[in-house]
């Protein structure tokens, strides 16, 4: 029962990450696909050029919490799984190990919706919102250098892997339990490589900066 308890756990985890949120405000406020306009992600990015400001913000706030959630319901329901466990003191060391698998999996269902045809955003933001929930003196540090990446380049995907690679060196400064230290390494890795494209774009210098519309995929 244990077993069956945590996997319902990294579902749960998995399908908070999954919400749409970009997607689903677009439908209902300008009844588009947001995937089908600018960069064709679901983040706050995309719908900021594409809806608007309040929007964007809404979006970004939402993806920010479903990251979070998904870590903190682990740290909740986890007395409940040991409470089925016939062993609870072996399974009690899992804890740090599941918490890094959920983290990963809202991670990844923020990219791969399996509402929206496994399709989504960069996972920029449900990242931080995971980070929030491991160790928010360390998210607050990500989030400098976002801003401060944003303020000197007005570019958001040049802040967004600034915010990871601050992650990754802040988790490994402060300490952390190896399985967070795992996930922020494998989160940033991964954040990094959805930004592939914005990569070529900034080695090309035609990367839009914040505010400036773009006629190709942006952040």
């Amino acid at each position: 029962m244990a077993v069956f308890a945590i996997v319902l756990l990294l579902v749960a985890a998995y399908l908070l990450g999954s919400i749409p949120t970009g997607y689903v405000i677009a439908r209902w406020l300008k009844g588009i696909d947001i995937r089908q306009y600018g960069s064709g992600g679901t983040g706050a990015t995309n719908v900021l050029r594409t809806v608007g400001k309040k929007a964007a913000i809404a979006v970004l706030i939402f993806d920010l919490l479903k990251g979070t959630l998904a870590v903190l319901l682990v740290t909740a329901l986890w007395p409940r799984v040991l409470g089925l466990a016939p062993e609870p003191s072996l399974v009690s060391a899992l804890q740090p190990w599941i918490t890094m698998l959920a983290g990963l999996l809202a991670i990844l269902g923020h990219s791969k919706s399996v509402w929206i045809n496994f399709t989504g955003g960069k996972s920029a933001a449900s990242g931080l919102g995971v980070l929030l929930g491991l160790a928010w003196p360390a998210a607050l540090g990500a989030t400098a250098a976002f801003g401060v990446t944003l303020a000197l380049s007005r570019i958001v995907s040049l802040g967004s892997m600034a915010a990871a690679l601050m992650a990754v060196i802040l988790m490994v400064v402060m300490g952390q339990p190896l399985p967070y230290v795992v996930l922020v390494i494998v989160g940033a890795t991964y954040v990094i490589l959805r930004h592939r494209s914005n990569i070529d774009r900034l080695l090309a210098g035609t990367e839009p900066r914040l505010g400036q519309q773009s006629s190709n995929h942006g952040s």
